[in-house]
């Protein structure tokens, strides 16, 4: 077996705004591999300042797993425990290379066009008129999930902007919001009782991670559910994901397969959620529609019905063309615009 691979920036069309800053453009690596008449093809989603394999080693180990990549699949993936995006491009490009077609990688209803993926519309953070006129785009478009980034902006400023969307979408709209670790400690009960009387679904990660008292305290006493997400970052022994789920006692978690390690990691976080009452749901973390393509792939066959955070496709200026198309407030795999196979081909060339 051969392995190569090619680093791709991605361009947003429109800044994206978050509590760590305005984003303009995402790089990431894909991964490819040729077995005789055969190819696959896995992207790995380094995500700079917040997945645990951004170090300098980065490529030095991609390149590492490109030299070895006729080794014990099982002996890579241990090789790659701190490196959670390689593992998660090779188990992409492993799936690939035995898939019928190199992108069809989890056939299902989804992929046949049967079964779609309720997903949330996402609303950046930026200047409030920004704001509102991405809400206002959002609930035109249909989607009855609207999640939205806040940590930046005055507090009082958010609040105004969350009683609009309440208002705007009325009490059925379901509203979850992202602090990316934003708030204080201190700070976090006063703005999380602010934010439930506003019927909020759920807050991801209100205070930084790495304070576990704090955020169970926070997560036994407001009345605002809470989901971890950064805080699952970086997290490679089992017996620490079980300590970690047991001592925060989160409502959800929230699972990025590019920042976990793949499928397989994610599934024994999934596990020892579910035996302690945890719920979950999968979210994409700026994959090209490569990356969200697999992970699309996959979520389709959990059988969870709440609103995934997959609608992040159609960020970018220059993805990569697919059949994957956000209608109304879902996900759905448009079989009538195939993959154009030889250009996907070419990425790593």
């Amino acid at each position: 077996m051969k392995a190569r691979f090619k680093k791709y920036t991605l361009d947003f069309k429109t800044p994206g705004g978050t509590s760590r800053g305005v984003l303009t453009q995402k790089d990431t690596w894909f991964l490819c591999l040729e077995d005789k008449e055969q190819w696959g093809i896995g992207e790995c989603n380094m995500f700079r300042g917040l997945s645990a394999d951004d170090r300098p080693d980065f490529e030095e180990k991609l390149d590492w797993l490109c030299r070895n990549i006729d080794g014990d699949p099982d002996f890579l993936m241990n090789e790659l425990i701190e490196y959670p995006s390689l593992q998660f491009g090779l188990e992409q490009a492993l799936l690939s290379l035995k898939a019928p077609e190199p992108m069809l990688l989890l056939p299902s209803a989804f992929t046949e066009g049967i079964q779609t993926i309720a997903i949330n519309g996402l609303i950046w953070m930026g200047k409030p008129e920004y704001m509102r006129a991405q809400i206002a785009d959002k609930l035109q478009s249909g989607f009855r999930c609207i999640k939205v980034k806040i940590g930046a902006l005055d507090f009082k400023t958010e609040i105004g902007l969350l009683t609009a969307l309440r208002e705007m979408g009325g009490p059925e709209l379901e509203i979850r919001v992202d602090a990316n670790g934003a708030f204080t400690a201190k700070e976090a009960p006063r703005k999380l009782e602010a934010l439930a009387t506003l019927n909020i679904h759920s807050i991801e990660q209100p205070i930084r991670p790495g304070q576990a008292p704090a955020m169970h305290q926070l997560c036994k006493e407001s009345a605002l559910p809470i989901a971890l997400d950064e805080e699952l970052i970086g997290i490679f022994n089992e017996e620490q994901k079980q300590e970690l789920l047991e001592t925060i006692q989160p409502q959800y978690i929230i699972l990025k397969p590019s920042l976990l390690g793949g499928f397989e990691k994610c599934r024994t976080w999934i596990n020892r959620a579910k035996g302690l009452g945890i719920d979950y749901w999968i979210t994409s973390a700026l994959e090209s529609n490569i990356g969200l393509n697999a992970i699309a792939q996959w979520t389709a066959g959990l059988g969870i019905s709440m609103p995934q955070g997959l609608g992040t496709g159609s960020l970018f200026s220059n993805n990569i063309t697919s059949p994957l198309m956000v209608h109304g407030s879902s996900l759905q795999y448009d079989r009538t615009k195939p993959w154009d196979l030889q250009a996907v081909s070419k990425l790593c060339t």
